[in-house]
């Protein structure tokens, strides 16, 4: 099996032409030239990821976040940081990125999301080429915000979420609901254009949320890594492609977590 041939089919369903302008999609690093036996889906490239890599002896990784999204200034063994790139190469793995692509597609993340939460009558939140966008915006049966907030909890399986209200709001009720995975905040002016009650996305600031609550929009912020679905659904996409087109492949979702962050 060739790595290019795996890449064609991922790129028929998720075109790297839907990313956002600037984004880093496609193959960065190795080549897909190559014939391969084990391909790994993760959200991150960090140190745990290319062990677990190495171990599996995987050729191909499919990731959501690129491992080399600034400028590189040194690609030297002894930086911890360029070590990760320097045993991806090392050991002939390559990586394809799927980042803004695989959240505008029809079918991806954000749809994904809005299923897990059960919203419907779903729209895009932004157009960015014709017919798709990015992010969703769609209803819910009427509910507190912080209801609703502790369901993304528990259906993202989060050991805590962040409210964006002022205390006497944590009971407003909310019904229209517009999601964008990763780090969507600079969203937010289209989900009140569209007339959201709350935005559900990772890393809002805190002059943000203000900002936010000063227009009239409440927000949960369940964190960025809640795009780890990418893994398991990605996973699934490949094994269905093998099945119906006799692929003789091994895919692997990547078991290791990436998530910085602990709440004590």
């Amino acid at each position: 099996m060739r790595a290019n041939d795996v890449i064609a089919r991922y790129q028929e369903f998720c075109p790297p032409t839907l990313s956002l302008e600037g984004d880093v999609s496609g193959l960065q690093i190795g080549t897909l030239d190559k014939e391969i036996n084990r391909v790994m889906v993760a959200l991150d490239i960090r140190e745990t990821t290319v062990a677990e890599a190495i171990d599996k002896k995987v050729d191909l990784i499919i990731v959501k976040h690129a491992p080399i999204f600034r400028p590189l200034k040194q690609l030297v063994a002894d930086d911890l940081q360029t070590q990760i790139l320097l045993n991806l190469v090392k050991h002939d793995i390559a990586v394809y990125v799927s980042h803004t692509d695989i959240d505008v597609v029809d079918g991806g993340l954000n749809d994904w999301f809005c299923e897990m939460l059960e919203i419907e009558e779903v729209e895009y939140l932004r157009e960015t080429v014709v017919g798709q966008g990015i992010g969703r915006i769609g209803n819910i049966p009427e509910q507190t915000v912080q209801d609703l907030a502790l369901k993304v909890k528990s259906v993202f399986g989060l050991d805590s979420v962040r409210l964006v209200s002022y205390s006497h709001q944590a009971q407003q009720y909310v019904s229209r609901v517009a999601i964008c995975g990763g780090s969507g905040q600079s969203f937010y002016p289209d989900a009140l254009a569209k007339g959201a009650d709350v935005l559900i996305t990772g890393d809002i600031y805190y002059h943000t949320g203000q900002e936010m609550l000063t227009q009239g929009l409440l927000a949960i912020d369940p964190g960025h890594h809640i795009e780890v679905l990418f893994v398991k659904k990605i996973a699934e996409k490949l094994e269905e492609w093998k099945k119906n087109e006799g692929w003789e492949l091994e895919i692997i979702p990547s078991t290791v977590s990436t998530n910085p962050f602990r709440h004590l």
